[in-house]
């Protein structure tokens, strides 16, 4: 028989566990409850969602990366395979950037013979969902052998005055330095984003609008930049700038072709250090992304100061800490050219 006192104790004891049981009923319900609303919460908040519905878009040459945010706005994630500075005319991908490349919505590129390793990249991944979009589709652009090396051979006719620029195929795939010819691709990149994601068309057609009228803008700096020049030479390392001789009437004279692995014979060499000089040219263009050594020779044999030309083909690191996008670029370059052209 237990006694009072333990019938007391015993009682308590049972009124205490089922207390402490619905304390922790209650806790454990509102716990519940309140995971709920934040999972609701977050699956229904417009910026997850709108983050998770971007296009995710590959791209090669920096232009193509910077047109593509430009009209594709909050609707897209934009990374160009090339990393910071790179030489863009050995480059070749990695294993990790197939892959990114594979799980992408589109992959942009030049095309005609500018990017060698993109054929390899369309035939192994034939078979994943990503579009494979070739910026200058349909496009003319300047033959391969519109260089200097063809243009002011000087008579020079042994097997490298004529030489092909393999390299790059039978074009020049410089076209991203023309403003004009931009406007073209990046009324491509508009169709493309149309197509993968319609209901964005409106902000893609207005985005894209904007750009247009910043491409024209710059073609009209070209036209003052050159209308205002006392010379129309310029020295440059490399070939990448047919399209401003043909629309705006700039000569260069270069050192090495389209491909700053095409360098010149010590015949031509010779015959560019003496076009040089009879131009008086006191400047020689370097890039952002190639070093080049020939070119060194030419700038110590006629005394010339340097500049830089930046070929917008990848951006460098300082470019990107910078935030420097196309036309800020751009504006640099006719900055360097002004100085030249005096």
């Amino acid at each position: 028989m237990l006694s009072d006192d333990q019938k007391h104790l015993s009682l308590f004891g049972r009124r205490k566990k089922m207390k402490v049981k619905t304390i922790l009923s209650i806790i454990l319900a509102s716990t519940l409850l309140l995971f709920g609303c934040s999972q609701q919460e977050q699956t229904n908040e417009p910026k997850n969602e709108e983050k998770n519905d971007q296009l995710i878009v590959y791209t090669t040459v920096y232009p193509l990366q910077d047109f593509t945010e430009k009209i594709g706005g909050k609707h897209v994630q934009v990374k160009s395979v090339y990393p910071p500075g790179v030489d863009v005319h050995t480059y070749e991908p990695t294993a990790k950037t197939m892959q990114q490349i594979a799980d992408a919505d589109a992959f942009i590129y030049i095309g005609q013979g500018m990017e060698g390793f993109v054929d390899r990249v369309v035939q192994t991944l034939e078979n994943e969902h990503v579009k494979f979009v070739e910026a200058t589709a349909e496009m003319e652009l300047l033959s391969a052998n519109h260089t200097h090396r063809d243009e002011h051979a000087h008579g020079d006719e042994d097997e490298h005055a004529h030489e092909v620029e393999h390299a790059h195929g039978d074009v020049d795939p410089h076209v991203w330095l023309d403003p004009i010819y931009s406007i073209q691709m990046a009324e491509t990149i508009k169709q493309t984003l149309t197509e993968l994601k319609p209901e964005a068309k409106d902000d893609f057609e207005q985005n894209f609008a904007s750009l247009k009228q910043q491409l024209e803008q710059l073609d009209q700096q070209f036209q003052q930049l050159m209308k205002e020049a006392k010379r129309k030479d310029i020295l440059v390392a490399h070939a990448a700038y047919g399209y401003w001789e043909k629309r705006y009437g700039l000569k260069q004279i270069s050192v090495t072709g389209l491909s700053p692995t095409n360098e010149p014979s010590q015949k031509q060499l010779a015959s560019i250090i003496k076009e040089a000089k009879g131009h008086d040219v006191r400047y020689i263009f370097f890039e952002q992304n190639v070093t080049s050594k020939i070119a060194e020779v030419v700038k110590n044999e006629i005394g010339a100061d340097v500049l830089i030309l930046h070929n917008l083909e990848a951006r460098t690191n300082d470019d990107i800490k910078n935030n420097k996008d196309y036309f800020a670029i751009m504006n640099d370059n006719i900055s360097a050219l002004k100085k030249a052209l005096q």
